[in-house]
């Protein structure tokens, strides 16, 4: 079935009104292909083939907790938006679809919500009843728990815990089968369903891939089932997370073998997260073109601000370590990002048919500031809100379901610096982001920043400082433009031998000067060849076991890549490298780990041998991004000794982690 929205008014009367507006124009009865390059803060190019039937959704879960609990937003112009009035806006800017999630019984036992929106089926048949006036289609996300399902949780509801398997699979049936029914008496506009959230290690309870797949063959038939007997068509999704990794694939594959019929592959993708978008666009692909499927994006977001709202703290910021920002931290950057992966999605082919934005008006209660006097007040205040209507992530009364995470973290939005509307509820120029890559803008491309550079050099080599430096470029992009250096620092820092050190310099283009720092690290030489597993040739690497290969996701320290380990049974393996014509003398051999989940008395040793003889350092895994430095010294190598460095890890099954930025060094 195709998901189109009705259209009705010709491409140049709504073009014309969208300029007149703002956003303008009757929601529900939008077309965008063909509509004239719009006026704008921001640079946005179109993306080319996308036609109006490819979704653009929003997650709105959370609205209505906000506004119950007092959170206005607005338009365009500054005026206040009741509930028709914001779907409209959402319509205006280019939105065909929202994403509700609905849990089975998000309350404790005396009635009190666990918060995060408190997504019951009432919640979402009045968001979107809402949505459907506003001419959206919807995406109603079963979670099939009574919380939060994501890939570290997929708890089975509290009514269904004790329940053996086949009472759990009637239960899911009838559930998925009443709401449905519930969902389409109310006149909500469902469309598509999702069985299930993020599902990669679980789903209702169950974590053992048979039961998963038989769940999902009862979900998916309960679905198709009621949507029949309401006599609507729907498309039904499976949706998991971390694009990036190679298990992907197997998640369709077992699909397949199990006899699972769904219409749509669904991924949540988040940049900072999840790797390239090129990476999203292959591993799409191949679920289309090997398993017959349509693709989307679920879940994908960005943040605007660096800054907090609410009191709460943000999950992603300029300061989080382990995450890659790819984009500038802005509206601008916003923007690009949400193109990049509506075009990365459209790259697949017909098969991709769409990206749904998370959570864009999961904005603070009040707006917190730590310096202010009324600080401790107003986030009181938020704190009452987020217990009382569910508005925050979290509420205390989590804990009786969920007391290892909520229980002990509820709050509020850790998402708010990545809405599409500001703090105080106005309306981010990236909001519009869904109709801009129809038509584009009129913005001319221009330099946004250019930023401090990082650059290394060897021990006892003339330092050459790079000639050029990147320009960060409002599409995203970047151009190389030419830089001067503080002659003197340069050479101050070379006298000075192995070390980090500020070189100041001026990057200049089209006359406009931008001041920068380079923080140069001179360093000694690494005798280890492709010591953080950047470089696509790996032969100088023996790697046996199993369990572990290269990886470009969130477990790096360094760059893209990392020795990745993660394996369903015990993790058992060794990666060496022997080293060729090491100079006699006496060296220091370091590495680091992170990682989890390695059971009792796990191995992780880094060695080295010279002639046969072993040397060691034992290490460990504590959580993720918790990096140990083990650091074998003072190692004496003769003259044209055999030399062979390298890590052996014995740990439990589901044990996760990363060893990158190996080290063998000259000792002092």
């Amino acid at each position: 079935m195709k998901m189109n929205l009705r259209k009705t008014a010709p491409s140049f009367i709504l073009a014309a009104a969208l300029l007149l507006s703002g956003c303008g124009g009757t929601a529900s009865e939008y077309k965008f292909e063909g509509t004239a390059p719009a006026d704008s803060e921001i640079y946005v190019s179109p993306v080319e083939g996308i036609t109006d039937d490819f979704l653009r959704g929003a997650d709105v879960s959370s609205y209505l907790s906000q506004i119950e609990s007092g959170v206005k937003y607005k338009d365009f112009q500054g005026n206040e938006l009741d509930e028709p009035g914001f779907f409209k806006l959402l319509a205006e800017c280019g939105v065909n679809a929202v994403r509700i999630r609905i849990w089975n019984d998000p309350t404790d036992k005396d009635g009190n919500s666990y918060g995060g929106g408190h997504n019951d089926l009432d919640t979402a048949v009045t968001i979107g009843k809402w949505a459907t006036e506003a001419g959206l289609q919807i995406l109603a996300d079963f979670h099939c728990s009574d919380f939060w399902a994501d890939p570290s949780k997929q708890k089975a509801p509290k009514e269904w815990a004790h329940y053996t398997f086949e009472n759990k699979t009637a239960a899911l049936s009838e559930f998925l089968k009443t709401s449905m029914e519930r969902l389409y008496t109310e006149g909500v506009n469902v469309t598509m369903v999702q069985v299930g959230n993020e599902i990669n290690n679980g789903f209702a309870g169950e974590t053992v891939r048979e039961r998963i797949n038989s769940l999902l063959v009862t979900g998916t038939n309960a679905v198709r089932e009621a949507a029949a007997s309401s006599g609507r068509e729907v498309k039904v999704a499976l949706h998991y997370t971390n694009p990036e990794s190679s298990n992907l694939l197997d998640y369709a594959r077992d699909l397949k073998s199990d006899g699972v019929e769904y219409d749509v592959f669904a991924v949540s993708y988040y940049p900072f997260w999840h790797g390239t978008t090129e990476r999203l666009t292959e591993q799409l692909k191949n679920i289309a073109d090997n398993y017959g499927k349509e693709v989307m994006v679920a879940e994908t977001s960005y943040l605007y601000t660096p800054d907090d709202g609410d009191g709460q703290g943000n999950s992603v910021s300029s300061d989080t370590v382990g995450v890659v920002l790819n984009y500038d931290i802005s509206v601008q950057g916003q923007a690009n990002e949400v193109r990049a992966v509506i075009n990365a999605v459209k790259n697949v082919g017909d098969a991709g048919i769409g990206v749904f934005y998370w959570e864009p008006a999961w904005i603070p209660v009040r707006v917190y500031n730590s310096d202010s006097p009324d600080a401790a007040s107003v986030l009181d205040q938020n704190r009452e809100s987020w217990e009382i209507f569910g508005s925050g992530w979290a509420s205390s009364f989590s804990k009786t379901y969920d007391p290892n995470d909520a229980g002990k973290y509820y709050g509020g939005s850790s998402w708010d610096n990545q809405a599409l509307f500001d703090f105080n509820g106005e309306p981010l120029e990236s909001l519009k982001i869904f109709r801009y890559v129809f038509s584009g803008t009129l913005r001319d491309m221009e330099i946004v920043k250019v930023e401090d550079i990082r650059y290394e050099s060897g021990i006892g080599a003339a330092v050459e400082m790079p000639s050029s430096v990147p320009a960060l470029l409002n599409s995203g992009d970047k151009k190389d433009i030419p830089v001067t250096w503080n002659v003197e620092q340069v050479s101050a820092a070379e006298a000075s031998g192995s070390g980090t050190y500020e070189i100041s310099g001026t990057a200049e283009d089209n006359g406009v000067k931008y001041e920068l720092i380079c923080i140069l690290e001179i360093k000694k030489i690494n005798y280890i060849k492709n010591y953080g597993f950047e470089d696509a040739d790996m032969s100088m690497w023996d790697i046996k076991g199993n369990g572990v290969g290269k990886e470009a996701d969130n477990n790096k320290r360094s760059g893209e890549y990392s020795l990745k380990f993660w394996d369903s049974k015990p993790v058992s393996f060794t990666a060496e490298q022997k080293i060729d014509a090491l100079p006699k003398g006496k060296y220091d051999l370091g590495a680091y780990l992170q990682g989890g989940s390695a059971g009792s008395n796990p191995v992780f040793e880094l060695y080295i041998t010279v002639n046969g003889e072993k040397f060691s350092a034992q290490s460990g895994v504590t959580s993720w991004q918790n990096w140990d430095n083990p650091i074998v010294t003072g190692i004496e190598v003769p003259e044209g000794a055999e030399v062979v460095i390298g890590v052996k890890v014995e740990a439990a099954a589901e044990a996760w982690g990363a060893w990158d930025d190996f080290y063998l060094y000259e000792a002092e």
